[in-house]
């Protein structure tokens, strides 16, 4: 890597009219502003289609676009939906994604837009060369006509036709629009990193189309279930309820899915994060029907074995290997011999051991550094929220002698700025010095996350020329 930063944002928290973020103008605008700063990345969350609570990081494929980026004004100007309609479209409120609305609206208006596709040659293509994705509409359309019973409840094999052509479209235009955004990106010097979760959901086209890649029973239900131990921030762990892989089998074929899936990623980004990459190295498993993660065990996954099959497709692409949480010797060990940068995070620096890992002095130059991640509060939601005892640490760390929280801010960024990492990111609530109610995502907590918003008016409040001066003084500005 070289010495860069850049911002973490979700493609569904920028401004617009229809009620979340999308694949428009305000997505240029916002690599406008990140090329002003002297940034040069743009990391996001998975662009896959969302649960049903809302979370990226459960999906019904990891091969799917979410259809909400699509950007409406972009499929009325080439006359597939009309004025009316999106002007009925138009938000009701520009601070937080309209979930309920657009569940409600929103593929609707897209099967209209499909319907009026003079040409679906160009779909057939895309199709023909994304065999994944095909598969993920099938999926969508077999579940349509089986009352969207979970897969291995269907009886229906015949796919619901309006179904079909409406995934199809929206998959085909999803794909169509974000490469337009990624090349105004990379033409301003803005490189991409996506995000994959490494973990898929069990009621999936991805389990549904290779059950045998997966740790199932005999009725092709979740043997065993993915999840992590409990820990500092949950005293019952995590349960996430995914279906673990069957490494076995997947070693058997060369990780061939994995291969596709990676292929797929950098076909769309310059660079990914890899979610909890600990679980490449040991897994933590539990048992289906457990409540809790308290009883799970941890095993052996794929290692290296994964790691030099995926290898030679990520030549010159930036693979971030995400190394939090219950690190061991061997996890630690995985990391180095992958040669992909790791992370650290601020927020984690003050907890427990003096010497942390997460503190910015000890940083190497091969990791990718955060105030805080999307699972994490707001550097100044967690300024505010700790003891005296450990603001004051925190204070004099990053050189700041006063005692309030808003006067250490700019010492907390610079500090970070000046750390030895090669790669800092920044979450955009971090630029916009904001507090603890517009953090993205709260683990653990199923409901009221991945909605936070902003506006165009809160971006422009930013400082461009502090954050150009900073990336400038410390080695870190895009030149290109």
């Amino acid at each position: 890597m070289k010495r860069a930063s850049g911002v973490l944002m979700h493609v569904s928290s920028l401004w617009g009219d229809h009620s979340e973020g999308s694949f428009g103008e305000a997505a240029r605008q916002w690599i406008d502003f990140l090329s002003e700063c002297g940034f040069s990345y743009w990391q996001t969350l998975p662009f896959c289609l969302p649960d049903e609570a809302n979370s990226p990081y459960k999906s019904y494929s990891a091969f799917s676009g979410n259809p909400f980026f699509i950007d409406l004004p972009m499929l009325f100007k080439v006359g597939l939906i009309t004025r009316e309609e999106l002007e009925a479209s138009y938000q009701k409120t520009p601070y937080a994604c309209e979930f309920d609305r657009l569940n409600r609206e929103r593929l609707p208006l897209l099967a209209k837009a499909a319907s009026r596709m003079p040409d679906t040659a160009c779909i057939d293509e895309f199709m023909k060369t994304h065999p994944r994705t095909e598969q993920f509409c099938t999926y969508m359309a077999l579940k349509a006509a089986n009352e969207d019973l979970p897969w291995n409840e269907w009886t229906n094999d015949v796919p619901d036709k309006e179904t079909l052509k409406l995934w199809r479209f929206c998959q085909w235009a999803f794909f169509s629009q974000w490469k337009e955004i990624k090349a105004y990106a990379n033409e301003r010097g803005i490189s991409i990193i996506g995000d994959i979760p490494i973990y898929v959901a069990w009621d999936s086209a991805d389990v549904w189309a290779a059950p045998e890649q997966f740790q199932l029973d005999k009725n092709k239900n979740p043997s065993s279930v993915a999840g992590v131990p409990p820990d500092y921030f949950s005293a019952d762990g995590q349960l996430w309820g995914n279906p673990l892989y069957d490494w076995k089998r997947m070693k058997e074929d060369g990780f061939s899915w994995w291969k596709e899936r990676m292929s797929f990623m950098l076909e769309n980004f310059d660079g990914v994060r890899i979610d909890h990459f600990r679980g490449i190295e040991s897994y933590f498993s539990i048992k289906a029907g457990e409540k809790t993660a308290r009883n799970g065990k941890w095993k052996k996954g794929p290692g290296m074995a994964l790691i030099n099959a995926l290898k030679p497709l990520c030549e010159g692409k930036l693979i971030i290997a995400e190394d939090l949480g219950d690190i061991t010797p061997e996890v630690i060990k995985l990391v180095e011999d992958s040669g992909f940068p790791g992370m650290r995070v601020l927020q984690f620096g003050f907890i427990g051991n003096d010497n942390s890992p997460h503190l910015p002095h000890n940083y190497p130059n091969n990791c990718v550094a955060y105030t805080g991640t999307h699972d994490n509060n707001t550097l100044l939601g967690y300024v505010w929220d700790l003891d005296y005892e450990t603001r004051r640490r925190v204070f004099d760390y990053c050189g700041y002698n006063g005692t309030d929280n808003d006067g250490s801010y700019d010492h907390l960024l610079r500090t970070m700025f000046a750390s030895h990492a090669d790669l800092l990111i920044l979450p955009i609530q971090d630029l916009l010095f904001y507090g603890c109610d517009t953090r993205i995502n709260k683990p653990g907590v199923a409901e009221g996350n991945w909605s936070y918003r902003m506006t165009r008016d809160q971006l422009n409040r930013i400082d461009r020329g502090k954050f150009r001066y900073w990336n400038r003084l410390f080695r870190r500005e895009n030149k290109d």
